[in-house]
């Protein structure tokens, strides 16, 4: 018994994402909210089913843009450049480790989706632009995480003899399902 409101959420995955710029804007007044339940996509569970479960469920996700700077030239005279490619290419393996070397128990994913370059074969640029997340489960190893990732990728360029404009936007933290609508939802 009672209302159900549909929200549907714009951007749900971009910082500072939809919600909290409906929340802000009034989606949950009139009628006000007492529990809300959301969806996702899966592609893991067949068609028409849906899965659900209490507690910490779906990781935090910040946004990471950073473009390393150099200065570009004509491939033939490398001494004449300060190759931000190179550069970005090590600062990309050396935050692979960032994960891969920490705590395993805590969930965490740091990912690179989108490297622009915008060279030629034979022209080095002046800057790279790298775009990416960092998800967890850990609200303490996410403001470490923070932190190394700033500081990896601010010494691997310098050691390239580049420097680098970092933003870490953050976006929302984790989820936890609540246990008792949870319950609920399922019987």
């Amino acid at each position: 018994a009672g209302t159900v409101k549909l929200i549907f959420q714009p951007a749900e995955e971009r910082v500072p994402g939809g919600a909290s710029i409906m929340i802000k804007d009034g989606v949950l007044k009139n009628p006000g909210v007492n529990s809300i339940i959301g969806q996702h996509v899966q592609p893991y569970l067949d068609c028409g089913k849906i899965g659900i479960r209490s507690g910490m469920y779906m990781a935090s996700a910040d946004e990471i843009y950073l473009t390393v700077k150099g200065k570009g030239g004509h491939a033939a005279h490398p001494a004449t450049f300060i190759d931000p490619v190179t550069a970005s290419a090590q600062i990309l393996v050396a935050l692979q480790q960032l994960v891969s070397r920490s705590d395993p128990r805590i969930p965490s994913v740091l990912s690179f989706g989108k490297i622009t370059a915008n060279g030629a074969t034979n022209i080095i640029p002046d800057e790279v632009e790298i775009i990416g997340t960092f998800r967890t489960m850990d609200e303490p190893w996410r403001a470490e995480a923070h932190t190394r990732i700033t500081r990896t990728v601010e010494s691997v360029a310098a050691a390239f003899g580049c420097t680098v404009d970092l933003e870490i936007r953050k976006g929302y933290p984790f989820l936890v399902n609540d246990e008792k609508l949870t319950a609920r939802t399922t019987d």
